[in-house]
């Protein structure tokens, strides 16, 4: 029985990372089901409240990643606050539009229309977009590295103790 415990777990990490890439897959969600599992049907005694602490914390990060690298690259590329926002927006939004592509698309066309109305040139828009999709980009890197980090703290810690 604890095989099939461990293969469900690793099955449930294994999904969680190709849940960075496509994105309607929750894949934080996958993560927190495998540590449930072994905390209720293996071990309930390995994790700690410092573990459970900073898993809490890295999900914060994971889930606002998105949003914030957007934010972040907009404003580097020279886009302004409107367009920081148009770009978190984008996000929320392009996940319900052809989801993994309208995450790209919506913001980059959010960004480059605002920009356009704000009466910047086609080249500052673009630019502006430009750090919308590099945004985009650096949030499934930081996404794939937390998981990655959240699943090693979560083996070094049953291993360890």
């Amino acid at each position: 029985m604890i095989y099939i415990i461990w293969s469900i777990i690793i099955c449930l990490f294994l999904v969680s990372m190709i849940g960075v890439f496509v994105p309607i897959i929750p894949a934080v969600v996958f993560i927190w089901c495998g540590f449930l599992l072994y905390y209720f049907l293996i071990d309930s005694t390995v994790l700690s409240g410092f573990f459970w602490i900073i898993m809490i914390g890295f999900t914060v990060i994971l889930i606002s990643s998105d949003l914030l690298t957007n934010h972040y690259f907009v404003d580097k590329f020279g886009g302004g606050k409107r367009s920081q926002w148009g770009a978190i927006i984008g996000v929320v939004i392009g996940v319900f539009i052809y989801p993994p592509f309208g995450m790209i698309i919506v913001p980059f066309i959010l960004v480059f229309l605002i920009e356009i109305v704000q009466e910047k040139s086609v080249q500052e828009a673009s630019l502006a977009s430009v750090g919308a999709l590099v945004g985009f980009l650096s949030g499934i890197v930081a996404k794939f590295l937390i998981q990655l980090l959240m699943i090693a703290w979560f083996f070094i810690t049953i291993i360890l103790i």
